[in-house]
């Protein structure tokens, strides 16, 4: 059997990876525009802001090791056409149109980097960040720069605006919304992130979209809406990414609202044609509708399911709720499942309560102030949950993210049993905290 996988990102090389650790006779070849797989997209904010020393040092594997594991990796190869009906891909490397067979074809092709209707975006200066040649582009312009802007105040934005401080740079996020991270933190949480970057010297403007990058070769200044204009050496578009999907529409696989239609198996509508990753939609576990997932572990634990499938073994891909973590100087932060706006949004009545506590017995040293949110339906159902602290974020998310997909109320978590030390928790844990408060709001 042969399988031929476009894209060498998290979904790909993991897929391929999965496949082999499997069955060690299936003949596997990964495409990717690419020059290098196996790193991580999520670390490019962190060598920028020199907490890791390189860009060599996030990269895990060569494209040359997969040798060892007979799978072919072609770099530098950009897919141009896909024939569903033949079983073939073409490729182009090194101006060579080259054919290739399949039985099976996987669709990891990702995204690409969404660009707002502005003027300038062409300008020198300008950078989106989605591997590490742009992330070396950046590290070595801002050497030469004094202002910076990062558009955009998602995950990726705020953890590159962080960065760029520590190389020394002024630096202005901007976000066309009233708030920072929209999508993962009601907005009382998100201030707190915003308060945070503000006192690390960070400018941050909300609720106004830049609509002109102005300078004759490079670009000099960002204008917003409203005809201000702050000067800039550099900016970066963290707006997002949109998924490619121009294969996906040439082997005729079925499109979504977003992206490419899966079922649980991570097969599309075209036989022998799978896909994962940031292309494809996922279902939301809490409302049962299509989501869209543009996270690493996603495509990571799409890839196991694949990796089964394609090997002819049982698989399901389950639903997510697009749990996440960040950190950004001392700042942790995390949030999965619903936030109130959008459990409104969805015609769901929230039950809601934010509390503050202890990262530790208030007693230990170095105790830090933890402010956690839990979003309840009207049944006491757990639907959400944000955290915000210095540490122990991310352990307390994953316990709700369990919490949820198990289905457990408020009252049942604040019965459950966690673990105590007086240097990691306070006797009664956080989490147990603020589910009880919620509970006092029903009967």
């Amino acid at each position: 059997m042969k399988v031929v996988i476009v894209g060498g990102g998290a979904g790909g090389i993991s897929t391929a990876s999965n496949i082999r650790k499997i069955d060690k006779n299936i003949e596997i070849t990964v495409l990717t525009r690419d020059n290098n797989v196996a790193y991580s997209p999520c670390a490019i904010p962190y060598v920028l802001a020199g907490k890791i020393k390189s860009f060599d040092d996030i990269i895990m594997k060569k494209p040359e090791d997969y040798k060892e594991k007979d799978i072919d990796v072609i770099t530098e190869a950009e897919v141009t056409s896909v024939d569903s009906n033949k079983k073939a891909v073409t490729y182009v490397k090194e101006g060579k149109e080259i054919k290739l067979d399949y039985d099976k074809l996987v669709l990891a092709t990702g995204g690409n980097p969404f660009i707002p209707p502005m003027n300038g975006s062409d300008l020198e200066g300008v950078f989106q960040i989605r591997n590490i040649k742009d992330g070396i582009k950046v590290q070595e312009w801002a050497k030469d720069s004094k202002n910076a802007i990062v558009i955009g105040a998602g995950l990726i934005g705020i953890e590159i605006a962080f960065g760029l401080k520590k190389l020394g740079l002024n630096v202005t996020i901007t976000e066309m919304l009233p708030q920072i991270v929209p999508r993962s933190l009601d907005k009382d949480m998100a201030d707190i992130l915003t308060n945070y970057l503000e006192l690390e010297g960070i400018n941050v403007v909300l609720g106004q979209p830049i609509t002109d990058l102005n300078g004759e070769e490079k670009v000099k200044s960002a204008c917003f809406g409203d005809g201000t204009c702050i000067d800039a050496d550099m900016v970066i578009l963290a707006t997002g990414v949109r998924p490619e999907l121009e294969l996906a529409k040439m082997a005729g696989c079925e499109i979504g609202r977003w992206a490419i239609l899966v079922n649980e198996r991570m097969e599309t509508s075209v036989e022998d044609v799978y896909a994962v990753g940031d292309c494809v939609e996922s279902q939301d576990l809490i409302l049962g509708a299509n989501t869209i997932s543009h996270l690493g572990t996603t495509a990571v634990r799409q890839s196991k399911t694949l990796a089964r499938t394609i090997t002819g073994r049982k698989s399901k891909f389950n639903p997510v709720l697009n749990s996440m973590v960040s950190k950004v100087g001392k700042l942790e932060f995390g949030a999965v499942g619903l936030t109130t706006s959008f459990a409104q949004q969805n015609n769901i009545k929230p039950v809601v309560e934010k509390v503050e506590a202890l990262t530790r017995a208030r007693y230990y040293p170095n105790a830090k102030p933890m402010d956690i949110k839990v979003i309840c339906d009207a049944d006491g159902r757990i639907i959400g949950c944000q955290i915000i602290a210095e540490e122990r974020v991310a352990e307390r998310i994953d316990t709700m993210t369990l919490a949820i997909t198990e289905g457990l109320t408020c009252f049942d978590l604040s019965n459950m049993e966690f673990a105590y030390a007086p240097p990691v928790s306070m006797v009664t844990d956080p989490l147990v905290i603020a589910v009880e408060e919620v509970s006092k709001k029903f009967n």
